[in-house]
């Protein structure tokens, strides 16, 4: 059987649609769940006592020792020209390098679910600065989505009055602060 583009020619173009729809719905549910996973390690190792850069360091080289077979496989893309290359130079060294430093260095500070919630200001701010710098338009749909992250981070940063609740503080063994909610009857 001949096949295009890696689908049997008897596969209906609406079909391919649907499972490339599927199949990136499934990716990105999957990168999320792995960001959310390396988030709760990183700030697991740092709240060892380990500083925010060696344990940042640590985890993208494991990270990157476990990427080297799927760069081997591919040929390594990224070095076929000096233009590639010098964009995976800048990509490596100023949003990832330094991004992610910063993201460390802020998980020492707070909770590994505040900084994760926190982090979904940048595709809001990316496509801002889509719209504002680039021209690009971004569709009614698009400014839906920028209006839930947003009014979503609103609801998740209020601190709503507490009813009929009383808020008690206590110490974990390791002397850092921690709060119980308890409902009062």
């Amino acid at each position: 059987m001949k096949q295009s583009f890696g689908y049997p020619e008897s596969v209906t173009p609406a079909a391919r649609r649907a499972f490339d729809s599927e199949l990136g719905t499934c990716l990105g549910l999957f990168a999320g769940l792995t960001y959310a996973l390396y988030s709760w390690a990183a700030h697991r190792v740092i709240e060892t006592g380990v500083p925010a850069r060696p344990a940042m360091g640590l985890i993208f080289g494991v990270a990157g020792v476990l990427l080297m077979p799927v760069a081997l496989a591919t040929g390594f893309p990224i070095l076929s020209s000096w233009s590639t290359a010098s964009v995976g130079i800048y990509l490596a060294v100023i949003p990832m390098f330094a991004g992610y430093v910063l993201f460390g260095m802020g998980l020492a500070r707070v909770r590994a679910s505040t900084a994760i919630v926190l982090t979904l200001v940048e595709p809001v701010v990316a496509a801002l600065l889509a719209v504002v710098i680039v021209g690009e338009r971004l569709p009614t749909l698009g400014w839906a989505g920028v209006g839930l992250i947003v009014s979503s981070l609103i609801v998740l940063t209020f601190r709503w009055p507490l009813r009929n609740d009383r808020i008690i503080r206590s110490r974990r063994n390791d002397d850092r602060p921690i709060t119980y909610l308890v409902h009062e009857r």
